[in-house]
């Protein structure tokens, strides 16, 4: 996959068989490449009918022009040769506010001769040279591109000479993949869908499963009616159908339970799944499954949802109780009088999960064992930041564990991801959606994990938007194998 910016103006230059429209089909969806040819064959009688060009180039300007003024990435498939038709689509793209590209085919004439001859109607032997000629001399510099690329799609082309993204990841990153489990799709099988759901996880070498602690469906995810179980019953069903993958809550609020109750819950949890337990802890937000589950004010004494402030305090009082439970011996600590709580867990990894970077990423630093932030673009500044709070508390940097919250769009090839943007992305415009989800293929999201780890990232969890069973899974195992 080629490494350009989305959404994008991407135009074609090159003579007739240099390998433009192969090229862009293999990078791009169908539904993003306009090409005189094809529409040659739309309003005359087939991709040779040079009659039908007129019409053939104003139905390619209209769609040009209307797919611009949306902001969706556009590959214009012509030759490219005309300094004037460039200008006009490269204003375009500029009154857009899309990056411009150029690719220049610089495939040898001789492939393009051969390639020619295989045509029903070959381009005349002149014109061919034309145009190979006149590719060589455009001054693409003058035509205002933002990056000028080259392609050679010749059998002898030593590499490809657009920047590549990477392949498989480099050996020994380290970079482990949890599995986020945040809807419920089971039909009239819960049990077996959780239990082909886990199982596939595991086969496919997710290093971990994490389901939502919710008692109602977000509305990021779905619909309130939809099925949500409740989260550690669902993980003690969990630990019992599989046998090596880590399990935990991503994440649970501390609004929900009582820190000793919670304590005793995660401490049963390790006693059945022992040494694979993890606690994603967070401040809590929604108010509204609260009031629906007579939660507000759960360890407050009020009647109201707390307020921020006495959240991020449970939540750092909520880290020393567990570690208190957790710990040798019985003794009073806070306001509890005893921290009974038998059997004794192992090592529960806390997972502070926000990115609040005055209290929440403080908390993470200096109380958990690490944090989960979204993979959004400012998360090399909450890193700085994190790591800034544990070296004001005296702790090195890499004692925090430092994972993500990752929602990928993850499809075969180009059409596959254009489909599945366009099946989820509800009311949001489609590049908003593609760009949130970080849609692509399987070679970009291996490149992006890569620069994850190179971040310091040690566990990716991935909500897989488009899950509905094993399959999807299954798809995903292609990533998660580049890293082992």
């Amino acid at each position: 996959m080629i490494d350009l910016p989305r959404p994008a103006l991407v135009v074609l230059v090159g003579p007739a068989g240099s390998g433009k429209t192969t090229w862009a089909h293999t990078h791009f969806a169908t539904s993003e490449v306009v090409s005189a040819d094809a529409l040659r064959a739309m309003v005359g009688s087939g991709e040779g009918d040079l009659d039908a060009s007129v019409d053939a180039f104003a139905v390619l300007d209209a769609v040009v022009a209307a797919r611009l003024r949306r902001g969706l990435t556009t590959v214009v498939d012509t030759l490219g040769l005309d300094a004037a038709r460039r200008s006009a689509v490269v204003d375009l793209g500029r009154t857009a506010g899309l990056i411009c590209v150029a690719v220049v085919f610089t495939t040898a004439i001789e492939v393009c001769r051969a390639r020619n001859r295989a045509r029903d109607r070959p381009v005349p032997a002149p014109a061919l040279r034309s145009q190979h000629r006149r590719t060589g001399e455009i001054d693409l510099a003058a035509d205002g591109f933002d990056r000028i690329l080259t392609v050679d799609t010749g059998p002898e082309a030593a590499a490809p000479a657009v920047p590549a993204i990477a392949g498989p990841a480099p050996a020994g990153t380290g970079l482990r993949f949890g599995l986020q489990v945040s809807a419920f799709p089971w039909g009239t099988d819960p049990r077996g869908w959780l239990r082909d759901v886990a199982v596939a996880a595991e086969q496919a070498g997710f290093a971990a499963l994490s389901v939502m602690d919710h008692l109602l469906q977000i509305p990021q995810v779905g619909r309130v009616w939809d099925p949500i179980p409740e989260a550690y019953v669902t993980l003690g069903y969990l630990a019992g159908v599989t046998e090596r993958i880590e399990l935990g809550p991503l994440v649970t609020p501390v609004t929900f339970r009582s820190a000793p109750l919670l304590a005793k819950m995660l401490a049963t949890l390790d006693a059945v799944a022992p040494g694979r337990v993890f606690c994603g802890l967070g401040a809590g937000w929604f108010a509204r499954e609260h009031a629906a589950y007579g939660l507000p004010g759960t360890g407050f004494g009020a009647s109201e949802f707390p307020p921020a402030r006495a959240r991020l305090d449970a939540l750092a009082e909520t880290i020393g109780t567990l570690r208190a439970f957790w710990g040798a011996g019985t003794k009073p600590h806070g306001r509890f009088p005893e921290t009974t709580c038998y059997p004794r867990p192992g090592h529960i990894p806390i997972l502070v999960g926000g990115g609040g970077e005055r209290r929440t990423l403080r908390i993470a630093a200096t109380l958990a064992d690490g944090c989960n932030l979204p993979s959004t673009a400012d998360l090399d500044h909450k890193l700085a930041v994190l790591r800034e709070h544990a070296a004001a508390a005296g702790r090195r940097p890499d004692e925090l564990r430092i994972t993500v919250l990752d929602v990928p769009i993850v499809g075969a090839d180009p059409d596959d991801v254009a489909r599945l943007v366009e099946r989820h992305r509800g009311r949001s415009k489609a590049t908003a959606y593609a760009a949130a989800h970080h849609a692509g293929t399987p070679d970009t999201h291996i490149a992006r994990y890569d620069g994850l780890a190179a971040q310091g990232v040690d566990t990716v969890f991935v909500g897989l938007p488009d899950l509905t069973g094993p399959a999807e899974i299954d798809r995903f195992g292609e990533i998660v194998a580049a890293f082992v």
